[in-house]
């Protein structure tokens, strides 16, 4: 077997190799020189291109083309037109212009839009990114050519993920030319390169359906929690189950024709709980590969009799499911976040690090708020998952280094600790790849990118990227201005200042050590780190007036732009805690009450039985039982009343009398029978066979 005919990757990619065969050679160099060097796209080759992609496509089975975006719903959308338009009588002819290629025009009034659009204001505009190729998205009858666009409204406001994304991108770039340009580097190019390791559960199809919860909100508002979840540890890394398997390797096979580099798969910690990570790619490309990675999972999972749930937190009471986000910044193809093996490498690692530091500190608000959803307010903090507090991890060597360069001092083993300069010609090699790894921190070093555990497996990684992207791009340029006013005599001495600064002023931010413990939400607390545990705590810093001037001033998002973003995904956050109570009391109402009360009805059916025969035995056991289901369906029908009182209140209010209606409906599923009980249980969901 030829396994890489087999694989075909990127077969469904209009990459390097598809535009040297259906392009004209200049028309391909002009193509890949905007694509690598983000220079702007000649108009004069538009025309030329979209006839090759059209060709490209059909000669893939392709019979229609769409402008493929990221609108603020947090998932991707597609408006689908054919390439066949009428030429004649029962006679049609496939024609694709530039112009279709370049602009699409999709109603924008239904999309989410914070307000910039009202509902009679439908237009909106798609428009080509060229920077990340053309694919074929496959389905079980046909294809369709998939342009990936940014999406506007007509005044131009962004209405999208991906603009704002890209203009961070060219924000760091920015950033990091002018920093790079204090150490004598060259001018150049900053590179953005994204690892997004995707966590996912699996259900049984059949299963999922019984449970109106799963189905309409994602996660189970109900489920007792089984004798066996995760305690014995035996799932994480475990031998893959041959029908997991199967998907796996289906999933895998469709990505590789996309070009996405699906590197790694593992069972998780959680059972049912699996992990999917790619090789790094550059940001942008990622970010959209992770999207199509979603909906692969989610589409494959159904042919092999699976869901696919990406919701944070499906099963109360086990892990969460989080998307790491291992980001990392080159300059001229080197890893800024890297030590080096020269002094002068060192310092500018030193000053990178020194950068993101103080904007994590500086900005920790907005960080947290770009990981606030509903789903991840019930992970954040809970088993596996970081805390809501942000924080940064260095490891042990690292932070020694830090220590040392605050303090002025440098220790070397068996001798007197001397002067440590930070300088080109003094600084000593930094320890490279020695960093632990804390599981517990929500942005953690890990020897040459920081991964960022916050962000919740269903979120689009854009939002979380952006804002990293901005704030270092902030803090680059802060420095930068302050380097470049140094004397070259004493370059030196004074970069060991400026960082010996900038770490002190922004130390309360690291932390190597248990996030998940209370003494650290207490020294967090008294450090004054923010602890923004819901939604709309998380949320209100988007419209903080410091951050509103610090995203126009990088030109990432305007203060229009910032509120709309607040008003929808807290409209969003709302709106989702509302049909959470609605689906919570249809369930507890016309599935679990008659339940119990059956099950109440079958008990004193017997106990009636056993007094006409004159039995005793067993009568007591069943009374007491009875008395207790009694009691519990007593308490759930006043569950249901007190949660039906807040649906219309405060999400809050929503929250707590859905946690409570739980506690009480949880405890009559360990009294009903389990052929009564109308919900599949955790032990059967959390078991594949």
């Amino acid at each position: 077997m030829d396994t890489a005919k087999e694989i075909a990757y990127g077969s469904d990619v209009f990459n390097e190799k598809a535009m040297r065969e259906y392009l004209a050679k200049d028309t391909a160099e002009a193509l890949l020189h905007t694509m690598r060097d983000h220079t702007p796209l000649d108009p004069s080759i538009a025309n030329e291109v979209a006839h090759a992609l059209k060709q490209w496509g059909m000669d893939r089975g392709a019979t229609h083309f769409t402008h493929w975006f990221q609108p603020l719903t947090g998932s991707t959308a597609e408006k689908h037109d054919a390439f066949f338009e009428p030429a004649g009588m029962a006679e049609t002819l496939a024609r694709f212009s530039g112009k279709n290629l370049i602009m699409g025009e999709p109603d924008a009034s239904s999309f989410p839009s914070g307000g910039l659009r009202r509902t009679f204001e439908a237009r909106g505009y798609t428009a080509w990114d060229v920077t990340s190729p053309v694919f074929i998205k496959r389905h079980s009858n046909g294809a369709t050519l998939c342009i990936p666009t940014v999406f506007c409204s007509y005044t131009g406001e962004v209405l999208d993920k991906k603009t704002p994304l890209l203009r961070s991108m060219q924000a760091l770039d920015r950033a990091a030319r002018r920093l790079m340009a204090c150490f004598g580097e060259p001018d150049g190019h900053a590179t953005i390169t994204l690892g997004a390791e995707q966590e996912y559960f699996l259900v049984d199809k059949a299963l999922w359906l019984r449970r109106p919860d799963l189905v309409q909100c994602g996660r189970t508002l109900f489920g007792a929690s089984p004798a066996r979840t995760q305690q014995l540890e035996d799932h994480y890394f475990g031998s893959i189950k041959p029908r997991v398997l199967a998907f796996m390797e289906e999933v895998e096979r469709e990505l590789w024709r996309l070009g996405i580099p699906a590197k790694t798969r593992h069972n998780e910690t959680a059972p049912a709980q699996f992990e999917l990570a790619p090789m790094f790619e550059e940001l942008n490309l990622a970010v959209d590969h992770n999207m199509l990675i979603m909906e692969t999972l989610r589409n494959v999972a159904d042919r092999h009799g699976f869901v696919c749930l990406l919701h944070e937190k499906p099963f109360a009471g086990i892990n969460g499911s989080g998307k790491h986000n291992n980001w990392s910044v080159a300059y001229n193809g080197k890893n800024l976040l890297e030590p080096g093996g020269n002094p002068q490498e060192n310092a500018i690692f030193l000053a990178v690090l020194a950068s993101i530091v103080r904007a994590v500190d500086l900005h920790a608000d907005i960080l947290r708020a770009a990981t606030a959803t509903l789903g991840n307010e019930s992970r954040l903090g809970a088993l596996e998952a970081p805390p809501a507090i942000i924080s940064i991890f260095l490891g042990e060597d690292l932070s020694a280094v830090v220590r040392r360069i605050e303090e002025g001092t440098a220790s070397q083993a068996g001798g007197k600790a001397p002067k440590l300069r930070i300088g080109v010609d003094t600084l000593p090699p930094l320890p490279r790849d020695v960093t632990d790894r804390n599981r517990t921190s929500p942005f953690a070093f890990t020897g040459n990118k920081f991964e960022f555990r916050a962000p919740g497996a269903s979120q689009n990684c854009s939002s979380v990227c952006m804002v990293l992207n901005t704030i270092v791009a902030e803090s680059m340029e802060t420095l930068a201005a302050s380097i470049a006013k140094l004397p070259k005599a004493r370059f030196h001495e004074g970069l060991g200042k400026i960082l010996r600064a900038v770490f002190k002023d922004h130390k309360r931010v690291l932390f190597d050590g248990d996030g998940y413990s209370g003494e650290w939400v207490d020294e967090a607390a008294r450090r004054g780190l923010p602890n923004l545990r819901t939604v709309p705590e998380a949320l209100a810093p988007l419209v903080d007036e410091r951050n509103l001037a610090l995203f126009a001033a990088q030109g990432v998002l305007m203060p229009t732009e910032m509120h709309a973003r607040h008003d929808v995904f807290l409209d969003e956050y709302d709106r989702k805690v509302r049909l959470e109570g609605k689906v919570a009391l249809e369930i507890a109402r016309g599935m679990i009450e008659p339940a119990a009360a059956h099950e109440l009805r079958f008990l004193a059916q017997t106990l009636n039985a056993l007094r006409e025969a004159g039995l005793e035995a067993g009568a007591a056991s069943l009374r007491e039982n009875a008395a207790a289901l009694g009691a519990g369906l007593e308490r759930l029908h006043a569950g249901c009343a007190a949660l039906e009182a807040t649906l219309g209140g405060e999400t809050a209010d929503i929250q707590r009398a859905m946690a409570a209606l739980r506690a009480e409906a949880d405890a009559l599923e360990a009294r009903v029978d389990d052929a009564r009980w109308p919900l599949p249980k955790y032990r059967d969901m959390l078991s594949i066979h």
